[in-house]
């Protein structure tokens, strides 16, 4: 009994230092912060019970509020719990309507009002509607046109901080984010999310005149211009009209002569990225889009589309002078000069015109003497694809043009239509 009384009064004594050295602590501290708060004169002097208080909430929230796992600070303890929740991975508040959980409650307040279409954050300038308040934040800057986050390598300058990391990427060529199909990498997890669109097949954004859908919302916006016959770019220098700035761009340069994409193996230019594409997998032979219903392969995916009308048989551009029908919108409008006598382009050396622009690109090879198609086999050059085409049957043997009435076989298909003369017994110079 003797021992068990002197080990609790040991114990107290204990608790009672540790208790005088933590008054003295705060004794000291108090006296720094009473210090601090010195009265000036004329000034009302805190009561020490005020000052006291004042002392105790900071060091509190000082002593309180720091993660053990990463150091990092916050003023309350409850930022710190709902902080602690990233390190152990816990989600407490679920969200009913489609099972996404979150650390903190205000996370799932803001989360619901994508279920609900609540956007209670309004722009006072335009009216514009958000689900955050951080959001009409940035969009704030549109109006103010403050940019303070700003590229030190080519000056470049954004409303936000992420946008500048994810701008740097094109200075580093990093690309974080990659495809799990076909391993195609990605600069934002923005353009990954577009992109696996191609794979799953999802076209979310529908048009509501025709059904056509689209995988981006951009996309639909310009779409929905085609119905609505809206071509607001004009150009100055022939009164062309376009749907979208970034064609008419590419339109001018067709004016100032411009072609700013170069392939890098024989020096060709190009107006736009899309043909300088085009014109590499040419050269390296690469025709990556494939038609599902005869193997009939393509450089490019609109050359696919267009092909896929054939087997489905859809012609859905008619001409109102002829009801002759088409498959793409392009061909129809260069039919219809045919009509009117249209002939826009005109040859800046001789001044003959034509209706198609890849006719007045030839013929103006006549006036410069470039002749940008070469043989593989012996060098020989042409102005015309179609003619190399043709020139290069005679290294390959290949004749690709059958008599319908016997087993001969020719390189080019007038001199098939000149022996078919013979079966037939057509003499047609007499």
């Amino acid at each position: 009994m003797a021992a068990y009384t002197e080990a609790v009064t040991a114990e107290k004594l204990v608790k009672n230092s540790i208790y005088m050295f933590k008054e003295e602590d705060e004794s000291e501290e108090l006296s720094e912060v009473e210090e601090k708060h010195h009265v000036k004169p004329g000034e009302k002097p805190l009561s020490r019970s005020k000052t006291k208080n004042t002392f105790l909430k900071k060091r509190r929230a000082k002593k309180s509020a720091t993660c053990t796992q990463c150091g990092k600070s916050f003023t309350t303890k409850q930022h710190l719990e709902s902080h602690m929740r990233i390190h152990t991975g816990e989600r407490p508040f679920t969200c009913d309507q489609c099972g996404k959980s979150f650390t903190a409650k205000p996370n799932l307040d803001v989360h619901m009002r994508i279920h609900t279409g609540e956007k209670p954050c309004i722009c006072i300038q335009c009216g514009q509607r958000f689900r955050q308040k951080g959001n009409l934040k940035k969009h704030m800057k549109i109006h103010t046109g403050e940019r303070p986050f700003t590229c030190d390598h080519c000056g470049k300058s954004f409303t936000t901080k992420g946008n500048l990391d994810v701008h740097m990427r094109v200075h580093t060529g990093e690309k974080p984010f990659t495809c799990d199909q076909c391993g195609k990498s990605f600069t934002n997890s923005y353009s990954l999310e577009i992109h696996m669109r191609i794979h799953t097949g999802e076209k979310p954004f529908a048009c509501d005149q025709c059904e056509k859908s689209f995988t981006q919302k951009g996309s639909l916006k310009e779409h929905m211009k085609i119905h609505a016959g809206e071509k607001p770019y004009v150009c100055s220098q022939c009164g062309n009209n376009f749907r979208n700035k970034y064609s008419l761009d590419v339109h001018m340069r067709v004016h100032t002569g411009e072609n700013p994409f170069t392939c890098d193996q024989c020096g060709k230019s190009f107006r736009n990225n899309y043909d300088l594409e085009r014109h590499m997998r040419i050269r390296t032979g690469k025709k990556p889009f494939t038609c599902d219903q005869c193997g009939k392969t393509f450089l490019t995916s609109s050359e696919l589309k267009t092909h896929q009308k054939i087997h489905t048989g859809v012609r859905e551009f008619m001409c109102f002078e002829c009801e002759k029908t088409f498959t793409r919108g392009s061909d129809l409008k260069q039919h219809q000069r045919i009509h009117t006598g249209e002939k826009p382009y005109e040859c800046s050396h001789c001044g003959k015109r034509f209706n198609v622009s890849a006719n007045l690109k030839t013929h103006e090879r006549i006036h410069t003497g470039e002749k940008p198609y070469e043989c593989s086999h012996c060098g020989k050059r042409f102005n015309v694809s179609a003619n190399l085409k043709t020139h290069e049957r005679i290294h390959t043997g290949e004749k690709p043009y059958k008599c319908s009435y016997c087993d001969m076989r020719f390189s080019l298909s007038s001199h098939r239509t000149t022996h078919e003369r013979i079966h037939i017994r057509e003499k047609p110079y007499t």
